[in-house]
């Protein structure tokens, strides 16, 4: 039996896809910090490729491990 990618959440099906990006950003986020803290963010150039590219990894990594069984 296959499932819809959605979960219930406060009483509505809210789609896991859209709950991967929010943690991939917020994963990008972090990382960018700790870059920006040990002082080597200015050796990633371009930052407007790096940061979206990391964000897409940490959520279709997120993807696979919670969702890519069903």
């Amino acid at each position: 039996m296959r499932h819809d990618p959605s979960f219930d959440l406060l009483g509505s099906y809210f789609p896991s896809w859209m709950a991967c990006m929010a943690a991939g950003i917020l994963v990008a986020l972090i990382v960018r910090s700790v870059l920006r803290g040990l002082n080597v963010e200015h050796q990633l150039a371009p930052g407007v490729l790096i940061y979206p590219s990391l964000a897409a990894l940490f959520c279709f990594t997120f993807w696979l491990i919670f969702f890519g069984g069903r």
